[in-house]
């Protein structure tokens, strides 16, 4: 959302220190000393911004709405949901779901270039925007959780992966997800710029910088350093195990959720490094040509970052083989059979005799609905 707020900020004429200022505090560009410098010339990515964002978003969340929406279809439809690795996959998806709730509020945001929904639906958005990532967060870390102790703990696993603690542990996680982005619903508001509304944050004046940094470190420690912790930690011990105990069932339990984890990196890593280095550039860089070069990267790494949250649905289609299964099971019973009434050359007595078939339950203890 960063990028965002930036798309409003910098044009392409002659900024002086006063305007600087107020750009600077006002949509979160990189700052730069014009006091004792020649004034900085950016390049204006407001008018590409415009342009090109308000469909790639509409894509992202027409394609995730979708994609999320038949996630948690499958996962209740086939009551699935009495194994607690399916409760997290429940709440991941919720969490896109979130997420891609802001998402036609900040396209009109960069279409229209001002803030036309009101004070509240800034606050209230801007923290549900990030209640939605933190949680996304969160909730990976417990499914990366949840197979270590499969794996590695079995019989400490039997007892303790019940429903009952995947349904508190749920809870808890919300709870820390609210917490982690109370500072976005404290300090995100609208204020008057030009006599236009934009919707960003308002820190302490004396603080800004502290509040700015504190942000990145916040979104790296949570993003980055303790996904990248648990992760090597608990994929070392499951590795060892498998390797002392080959077991092709245990291996295909924890692919999902590596892939998952591992294109989360992928997605957010980039963001989360710009973020840091952004908050830090005062220190880190000095002349306009670098701070230009900064405000274009955060834009790109929170586009790549954005799409993130349409992409589980596609790892749900490519990696999960039991997900194609209740998929084909799901089309069949409620689409083609359907459509076979009024599509002459569709074979409704075999989608009938298809739609009837039952997926199996398999192994209680390792399966999961994908």
């Amino acid at each position: 959302m960063e990028a965002v707020i930036l798309l409003a900020g910098t044009s392409g004429m002659e900024t002086y220190p006063e305007e600087a200022e107020l750009e600077a505090e006002f949509y979160r560009t990189t700052t730069y000393d014009y006091v004792f410098a020649l004034p900085c010339f950016k390049v204006s990515i407001r008018d590409l911004g415009a342009q090109f964002l308000p469909p790639l978003y509409s894509l992202v969340f027409i394609v995730g709405l979708l994609g999320n929406m038949v996630v948690i279809v499958i996962l209740t439809k086939y009551r699935r949901l009495g194994i607690m690795t399916n409760i997290y996959l429940l709440n991941l998806a919720i969490s896109d779901l979130l997420f891609l709730f802001t998402l036609p509020f900040w396209i009109s945001y960069v279409a229209l270039n001002k803030w036309v929904f009101g004070h509240f639906m800034c606050k209230f958005l801007s923290g549900l925007y990030y209640v939605g990532l933190y949680g996304e967060i969160f909730f990976i870390i417990l499914l990366t959780i949840d197979r270590y102790l499969a794996i590695v703990h079995a019989v400490f696993a039997l007892r303790a992966r019940t429903v009952t603690f995947g349904v508190i542990t749920s809870v808890i996680t919300w709870g820390l997800a609210g917490l982690a982005a109370l500072p976005e619903f404290i300090f995100h508001g609208t204020h008057e710029h030009f006599e236009e509304f934009v919707c960003g944050p308002v820190y302490p004046e004396e603080e800004e910088d502290h509040w700015k940094r504190f942000q990145a470190l916040r979104m790296n420690i949570f993003g980055l350093a303790l996904p990248l912790l648990l992760m090597v930690f608990c994929y070392t011990g499951i590795i060892k195990t498998l390797l002392r105990c080959p077991n092709k069932k245990k291996y295909k339990a924890i692919r999902l959720i590596f892939v998952i984890m591992v294109v989360f990196f992928i997605f957010w890593t980039p963001y989360n490094l710009v973020l840091l280095l952004s908050a830090f550039e005062v220190t880190l860089l000095n002349n306009c040509e670098q701070n230009k070069q900064l405000d274009m990267a955060l834009q790109v790494t929170e586009v790549i970052a954005h799409t993130h949250c349409c992409v589980n649905p596609i790892i749900y289609a490519f990696v999960g083989e039991r997900f194609r299964k209740y998929l084909r099971h799901f089309f069949h019973r409620n689409v083609a059979v359907h459509l076979s009434k009024y599509i002459p050359f569709l074979p409704s007595e075999k989608l009938e005799r298809s739609s009837s078939i039952s997926p199996s339950s398999g192994d209680p203890e390792l399966s999961v609905v994908f």
